[in-house]
């Protein structure tokens, strides 16, 4: 028997994308003010761009990252945004092919996904195991929250942060970015928004988004007004920044929210997803519930500062 026989599926799975895909893979060394970092990166375009987590370049304006040919180049930050915890860099020579996108949207609980980058520093380190959940959120150090994240039981550790998660077609359905505890791994998903974000990205160097300043909590409606929206929940104001397009608007904590720009929401998240930088200073209709009525208020999103 060959060796290549012996192979079940499962390892020639992870060995055609570990051969398809490390080669694209790069160990990413970082220096800052506050001293040294690492880190991985993919290639993902032709010309030379790479991805990685955003606070893998925290601080920084260069970087360098080693491939497993023994390539070395200096690779130039070109844009972060922390609040999806993505960056894009450019080389400055030659890179490998690009790892080609997937769609994280396609993925289902127990599905196969390889996680490839350089944890402790060890470069070109291949894990493997399954989609544990979809949909989890990943608080960040604004406050907000990335959407949408990929749980994963394929082992990570420091330094797999900005590294390849693949299906096992060798595509990549996210970026690695935290080890929630011991077999818990979380990826930021490659699917529209994220692939939106990338681009801006590359092309601007920043991603602009609008704030209300309001914070919530989803509670339930009363079950009249329920009924009549088709929802059993709302959106909770539990706070409102002081000066803040929402304080400006007249909104206050215990507000319920039910409706934003003809939208219904009944999470901060989903205020989120609407305060992209077409709403910057855009007059939005929020509707709320106050004192047994629904009422009208309007609002201005101004732009979120970095």
């Amino acid at each position: 028997m060959t060796d290549d026989e012996a192979l079940d599926a499962y390892s020639r799975a992870v060995v055609s994308v570990a051969e398809k895909v490390l080669p694209s893979v790069a160990s990413l060394s970082v220096r800052t003010a506050q001293g040294g970092g690492a880190g991985s990166a993919s290639v993902i375009t032709a010309d030379g761009y790479l991805l990685t987590s955003a606070h893998v370049v925290s601080g920084a304006a260069v970087a360098e990252a080693s491939f497993a040919d023994g390539t070395t180049v200096r690779a130039d930050v070109v844009g972060r945004d922390p609040l999806s915890d993505l960056a894009v860099l450019h080389a400055r020579g030659d890179t490998p092919p690009p790892v080609p996108f997937g769609d994280a949207a396609a993925l289902r609980v127990g599905q196969l996904v390889i996680a490839l980058g350089n944890p402790l520093g060890l470069a070109g380190s291949v894990t493997a195991g399954i989609v544990s959940a979809l949909g989890r959120s990943l608080p960040t150090g604004s406050g907000r929250v990335i959407d949408e994240v990929v749980q994963t039981d394929a082992a990570l550790n420091p330094g797999n942060s900005g590294g390849v998660l693949a299906d096992s077609a060798g595509r990549m359905v996210g970026v690695n970015t935290a080890v929630a505890g011991i077999g818990v791994g979380l990826a930021v998903p490659i699917n529209a928004t994220t692939r939106d974000i990338i681009t801006t990205l590359m092309t601007r160097g920043r991603v602009r988004r609008a704030w209300l300043g309001i914070a919530g909590t989803q509670a339930p409606l009363p079950p009249h007004l329920a009924e009549r929206l088709g929802s059993p929940t709302g959106l909770m104001v539990a706070g409102v920044s002081p000066g803040s397009p929402a304080a400006l608007a007249g909104l206050h904590r215990g507000d319920m929210v039910v409706e934003l720009d003809g939208n219904r929401v009944v999470t901060t998240t989903a205020v989120q997803k609407l305060m992209v930088e077409d709403a910057i200073d855009r007059r939005i209709e929020i509707t709320v519930w106050r004192n047994g009525a629904l009422v009208d208020v309007i609002v201005f999103p101004r732009e979120l500062s970095a």
